[in-house]
């Protein structure tokens, strides 16, 4: 594959991966949600969206794929340990943010835009 080729690819990548997290915004605000970030880049890693909702922080992954099923088979356990880094860090940071608890969700997006929610999709293991 040439450079501009796998340079084209990229940006068409990188669109729709744009398009699945403003999708997700929507969503997250038409459900109550306030997002405090989104695209919050940390020495760990980048959190998609933080959003709050009465207290509750929602460390939100976004996962676009063709079908919903794929992307929720997306998340690896490598990325939820670079989330779960990353929160630590923003927590250390924002210590007023989640006063009611932290959770971390994912959000589907497929490729017709339907998204999807998987609310507590992990823990941190202590």
């Amino acid at each position: 594959m040439t450079t501009l080729a796998r340079r084209a690819r990229g940006q068409i990548a990188h669109a729709r991966g744009m398009g699945a997290e403003a999708a997700a915004r929507s969503a997250l605000e038409k459900d109550g949600w306030t997002i405090l970030a989104q695209r919050l880049r940390t020495p760990a890693g980048e959190i998609d969206i933080v959003a709050d909702k009465a207290g509750l922080l929602a460390i939100v992954e976004v996962k676009s794929r063709p079908t919903l099923t794929e992307a929720a088979t997306a998340l690896t356990p490598r990325q939820q340990a670079r989330l779960i880094a990353a929160c630590d860090i923003v927590l250390t940071e924002h210590p007023d943010w989640g006063a009611a608890g932290v959770r971390f969700d994912v959000l589907l997006v497929d490729g017709a835009g339907r998204v999807r929610r998987i609310a507590d999709a992990f823990r941190q293991e202590v």
